[in-house]
């Protein structure tokens, strides 16, 4: 039984990473070795040509990745701080309205996105902020914050509070004992829930749409959008737009490289803790 569940777990693993290889495989072949009959497993021979044509200047790869780096970091840092500071305020306070904050929490998690999308560009608009870094930012924290808040408060749950009153009564200061002893037990967490909410971010497509409407101010999903276009004779550049999706997918692989063990360590922490 168990060599059927490992056989399972291996198909279902190449199934996945299949199409990132091959996606890596074809931004080193040139068109008319993508578009053979015959396909090319590996690309010996391949060339640098799509990763160059991407990365020059005409094709704009720069300021999105740019734009994207900004909002992504805005709206991350942002987000985990509120979503920090709400999580504790429900795990650890009683106060009244704790209950319709909690509620609300979760009916904001269940409205379809695309409901809010009018109100949401409407307040933009009004506000003067649309096809700004500012107001992309603003509209991806009020996406992000519930659902990260929701998660940040298991792990809060999870560290007893008596830990904190052992350390004030040793003479620390609430919030000595908060940064001393609390708060290194929740970095994990902190880690595991930054990263998910990075991932919503950087690959929001719908919202970004509807808010950056210039092509001067674009983030990579919408860049790889329109990037992603046939040419003057109609032929779509394939092995560039494999470049391109490439390119957009290093930083988040590089993301999850820093922080792999620390996400690992939340991700169980909060399973076990609930």
């Amino acid at each position: 039984m168990r060599h059927i569940g490992a056989g399972v777990a291996l198909v279902l693993a190449v199934a996945w990473a299949f199409p990132v290889y091959w996606m890596v495989n074809s931004s080193f072949l040139s068109v008319t070795t993508i578009t053979a009959l015959t396909p090319t497993w590996v690309p010996f021979g391949g060339t640098l040509a799509n990763y160059k044509n991407v990365l020059q200047g005409s094709t704009g790869f720069t300021d999105a990745l740019l734009m994207s780096l900004g909002v992504t970091g805005v709206a991350l840092v942002i987000c985990i701080v509120f979503a920090f500071l709400g999580a504790l305020a429900i795990s650890r306070f009683r106060f009244r309205g704790r209950k319709a904050l909690v509620l609300a929490i979760i009916l904001v998690q269940m409205l379809p996105a695309e409901a809010m999308f009018i109100a949401q560009y409407q307040m933009i608009s009004g506000l003067g902020l649309l096809n700004t870094l500012a107001g992309v930012s603003i509209i991806y924290v009020a996406m992000v914050v519930p659902f990260t808040m929701w998660m940040l408060r298991g792990f809060v749950a999870g560290v007893p509070a008596d830990l904190e009153e052992a350390a004030m009564i040793d003479g620390c200061s609430r919030f000595g004992a908060f940064m001393r002893v609390t708060f290194p037990l929740l970095a994990p967490g902190l880690v595991a829930s930054g990263v998910f909410a990075f991932l919503q971010v950087w690959n929001e497509f719908a919202l970004a749409s509807i808010i950056l409407t210039s092509e001067q101010q674009e983030t990579l999903p919408l860049w790889l959008r329109n990037f992603a276009q046939p040419s003057s004779l109609g032929m779509l550049e394939w092995g560039q737009v494999m470049a391109g999706s490439t390119l957009v997918a290093v930083p988040v692989i590089v993301f999850f490289l820093i922080v792999q063990q620390r996400m690992t360590q939340g991700l169980v922490g909060g399973a076990v803790k609930g």
